[in-house]
């Protein structure tokens, strides 16, 4: 499967199980479809889920995990009737990934943490000598948190070059604009100074965002952050850059409409 046509499959999924289980969170879903895709499509090293030796994802904006769970399914860690099951009762895929679910190495959730449990893997993956590395995707309202700069430091401090974070920069969150909530001016000179390898990428661009993971590996002497330029609800024109497609679900007509522009859109 091409990086397009995985990347296609992934919003299609997010819109018809978000649709079925009659939740929210699409927006942001759907911001992050193509930096999920790449990880999933291409940098990843994943063999299987009990592979010691496997990359280790993070989801930090774990709100966003329909994203993650349609790339699973595309890759084989999930099967139909699980992905069916979304936001179901009794369910392991729910709004937030659950480390217990096959392929999900860390529950995450609570905004803010993410990026101290991959720096935590990055350095454990340094005591064990091994060369497997530690992705993990954080929302930009995640940096209003203190917990994200301590780890920060601690990551620029430990030089560990096997981590990478992604930025979803798509300038909102929950109660409104980013930059009306907490300004994030300067992000990625703040990250520099603290010790980061910082890139800038469209968040939309499979091939800017390939290239961006490759050089981040290339670092030897710090972590990496790809900050990717998004757009929340990226593919569906009703629900680009509006913040109540954070939590509000779709309309029987609001499906209609989103089905049809990604039925045009491919």
């Amino acid at each position: 499967m091409t990086l397009d046509s995985f990347r296609a499959s992934v919003r299609r999924i997010i819109i018809e199980e978000a649709k079925r289980a009659n939740v929210g969170h699409i927006g942001s879903a759907l911001s992050i479809v193509e930096i999920i895709s790449v990880l999933y499509g291409q940098v990843l090293n994943i063999d299987g889920p009990d592979d010691p030796e496997r990359d280790r994802f993070v989801l930090s904006k774990g709100h966003a995990a329909l994203a993650l769970y349609a790339a699973l399914y595309l890759t084989g860690f999930l099967t139909k009737e699980d992905l069916a099951t979304y936001c179901a009762d009794g369910t392991l895929l729910g709004v937030h990934p659950e480390h217990q679910l096959n392929g999900i190495d860390y529950t995450t959730g609570s905004l803010g943490q993410g990026l101290s449990l991959a720096v935590g893997s990055a350095l454990a993956a340094r005591l064990d000598g091994s060369s497997r590395r530690v992705y993990t995707v954080l929302s930009d309202a995640e940096c209003n948190e203190g917990s994200v700069w301590e780890a920060v430091m601690f990551a620029a401090h430990h030089q560990l070059s096997q981590l990478t974070a992604v930025i979803d920069f798509n300038g909102q969150q929950a109660l409104g604009k980013t930059a009306d909530v907490l300004n994030l001016a300067q992000l990625a000179d703040r990250w520099r100074a603290m010790g980061w390898h910082v890139l800038e990428s469209d968040g939309h661009d499979v091939g800017a965002l390939a290239l961006a993971f490759d050089e981040a590996k290339a670092q030897a002497n710090a972590p990496s952050l790809i900050i990717a330029h998004t757009i929340a609800g990226k593919g569906i024109s009703f629900m680009e850059s509006l913040v109540e497609w954070h939590y509000m679900p779709m309309s029987d007509e609001h499906y209609r409409v989103a089905i049809r522009e990604l039925d045009e859109a491919t």
